[in-house]
């Protein structure tokens, strides 16, 4: 008999079945140890009157936190003790567009490609209006850089590889000059601009190369150098940045930049993956969000098979992981605050057990960010039930010939239920057996021939870790 212990290390699907890494980690997220469970989507706003597309969340000290919704011609804002979408959208609406939002001291900035930046100041806007002294042409993409706006990639008339920003602590004045520190800089090499990122300094995304842009004083002010040349952003949607690290997806996978270094994180890991099973013909619906809680970036894009699906990675463990979800985008909420008798008027609820999360939830922490995205015409939090989680381990060998007789799953504070298969050569057909659900001395006794063997663990309940699989392999002779 034959002991062995299958830990639940990195899941990397690009390389070889038997290779000591996870086939699968689906439904769940990297921790230190293991993975944890990634809850599903809930509903937490009303219904806005146009399918969602963006979601934001804009905090002001005395003001507390707003949340903001963009659609293909509206913006939406929402009242966190209601959970009403109202339309605070300038007027006559916009023309169609994904809105990307930005906060600039105590206004939120808003662009679609296709209208004037926006803006919206905090506690005084009633609605969003065209950015006072803004150039007149449609960015396709903003940021915040030090002290100053940028906006990149101009839509009418079209100037693809152009930079500008705008005074320092003056989102009004746009105009060159002696006066002021706003200008612009064309980019000759790379291509279109994709996306830019901001913080101490400004990553530009052009589709063959990466542009660092650091501000430097007068008279220059701000200096530009390529850190990336021939490698650049295949689709601007996917890039997302905290703090000083930014990500986004290339023409061949997955990579991020603290601004001085660009490295491949999704090298032989699931690069491969992604692109057998992301929908080309939707890449541009790809969007993305950070948990920075759990310290995750998190990709939101379609399959192949019609669904939305999460890519999920860690950038301190360097770790990946997916999810099914229903929601079509990902973004940043706020949570709110309110008592228990508050409850019933807010949400409808008649009793505790009737709710959404637990009342010890993050979602009901007022004030505090947390993930979120859109399904349709209302924004969700990811609070609700996890989906059916997913640990398949690699495959494991004693001797030609064995027999898995039982497995022992290791889940901190939950069991699981596993299946395994097994077969004989590695191109055979993969076919799981069925559940066998664990006792309560956390054994699942197991019956199967091969000799290669690879187990299925769904862990159940409210588990918080799941670690490894210890199991038993008894060698037996050719037959």
């Amino acid at each position: 008999m034959s002991t062995q212990r299958l830990q639940f290390t990195d899941w990397l699907p690009d390389l070889p079945n038997n290779s000591g890494s996870l086939n699968d980690a689906k439904n769940v997220y990297p921790v230190g140890i293991g993975y944890s469970a990634f809850p599903s989507a809930a509903e937490y706003s009303n219904a806005a009157s146009e399918n969602l597309n963006s979601v934001f969340v804009a905090s002001l000290q005395g003001f507390g936190v707003e949340v903001f919704a963009g659609s293909a011609t509206k913006l939406f804002r929402l009242n966190l003790s209601t959970l009403v979408l109202t339309d605070v959208s300038k007027s006559g609406g916009y023309f169609g567009g994904v809105f990307k939002f930005e906060q600039f001291g105590d206004v939120v900035l808003a662009c679609n490609e296709t209208s004037t930046i926006q803006a919206f100041t905090l506690g005084s806007s009633t609605a969003f209006a065209d950015l006072a002294g803004a150039p007149v042409s449609a960015p396709k993409d903003i940021a915040i850089v030090r002290n100053f706006v940028f906006a990149v990639n101009f839509q009418n008339p079209g100037a693809p590889n152009k930079v500008q920003w705008s005074d320092i602590n003056d989102e009004t004045d746009w105009t060159s000059g002696t006066t002021s520190q706003s200008d612009f800089q064309i980019i000759p090499d790379g291509g279109n601009i994709q996306a830019i990122t901001g913080g101490e300094f400004g990553l530009i995304f052009l589709e063959r190369s990466i542009v660092r842009c650091s501000y430097i004083g007068s008279p220059l002010f701000w200096q530009f150098d390529t850190i990336s040349n021939g490698q650049g952003c295949l689709e601007g949607n996917s890039v997302i940045n905290y703090g000083n690290l930014s990500f986004w997806l290339s023409n061949d996978g997955w990579y991020s930049s603290n601004g001085e270094v660009v490295t491949n994180i999704g090298l032989e890991k699931v690069d491969r993956f992604f692109f057998n099973r992301v929908d080309m013909t939707q890449l541009r619906t790809i969007n993305a969000a950070v948990d920075p809680v759990k310290n995750l970036v998190i990709w939101n894009f379609a399959n192949t098979s019609g669904n939305r699906e999460l890519l999920i990675y860690n950038w301190e463990l360097q770790k990946w992981s997916r999810a099914e979800t229903t929601s079509d985008v990902v973004g940043t909420m706020a949570s709110i605050t309110t008592s228990l008798e508050g409850l019933s008027s807010i949400f409808g609820y008649t009793d505790i057990d009737s709710m959404p999360a637990s009342l010890d939830s993050r979602l009901f922490i007022g004030d505090k960010f947390l993930l979120a995205g859109t399904k349709g015409n209302k924004i969700v939090t990811f609070t609700g039930t996890p989906s059916t989680p997913q640990l398949i381990t690699t495959d494991v060998e004693v001797g030609y010939n064995s027999v898995a007789t039982l497995a022992r799953p290791q889940i901190d504070n939950g069991t699981a239920q596993v299946a395994v298969a097994s077969r004989r050569e590695l191109d055979d057909n993969i076919e799981f057996s069925a559940f066998v659900p664990a006792t309560t001395e956390g054994r699942c006794s197991l019956r199967s021939a091969g000799r290669y063997h690879r187990f299925n663990v769904q862990p159940t309940g409210n588990w918080e870790i799941a670690m490894a699989v210890d199991v038993d392999l008894k060698p037996q002779g050719n037959r």
